[in-house]
């Protein structure tokens, strides 16, 4: 079966196309990059340097960000002393020291130069509040240790501790 239909690509009339206008957003004169690629690596490096310090800052402040989601856990966990809420306690209350152990790993890929990555010196105000917030997760995770009873925070925890002074009547 042969086909007597062939399109003949030559034989179109390009003047007819070339009298159209270029399309929204089309310039015909070259681009600034072109011109000075100098100026565009400055500023294509100045962009990536401020979108990992932006990045640094978003994982900085993540630990504040899911503590809505833990605090609605825990809500939901109950009051009592259960195996789900004693789960639910022991991730809070381990959660915060794993993060600050891991803290210069997790700011490794943001540090400004790969030479320091892993130094205490490199991005130390987003370290600063990275502890800060997985403090504030830990002191949520207490608070429900002491709602739920089980930090020895009244005088009745701590009476095996005291000693008994002697009677008045056996003192004379």
């Amino acid at each position: 079966m042969s086909s007597d239909f062939q399109l003949d690509y030559a034989s179109l009339d390009k003047s007819r196309w070339k009298n159209l206008p270029p399309p929204p957003g089309f310039s015909i004169q070259p681009t600034s990059s072109a011109k000075h690629p100098a100026k565009q690596a400055n500023k294509v490096a100045a962009s990536y340097t401020a979108l990992k310090e932006k990045r640094a800052w978003d994982l900085a402040i993540s630990p504040a960000k899911s503590l809505p989601m833990q605090a609605f856990m825990l809500y939901m966990s109950g009051g009592g002393v259960q195996i789900f809420s004693m789960g639910i306690v022991f991730m809070l209350l381990l959660t915060p020291f794993k993060n600050i152990a891991g803290m210069n790993a997790a700011f490794a890929p943001f540090a400004p130069s790969p030479s320091n990555s892993t130094s205490w010196n490199t991005l130390p105000l987003q370290k600063l509040v990275y502890v800060a917030c997985n403090l504030l997760t830990l002191a949520v995770g207490l608070w429900k240790c002491r709602s739920m009873g089980l930090l020895p925070t009244g005088t009745g925890d701590w009476l095996a501790f005291e000693t008994r002074g002697q009677p008045p009547e056996i003192s004379l």
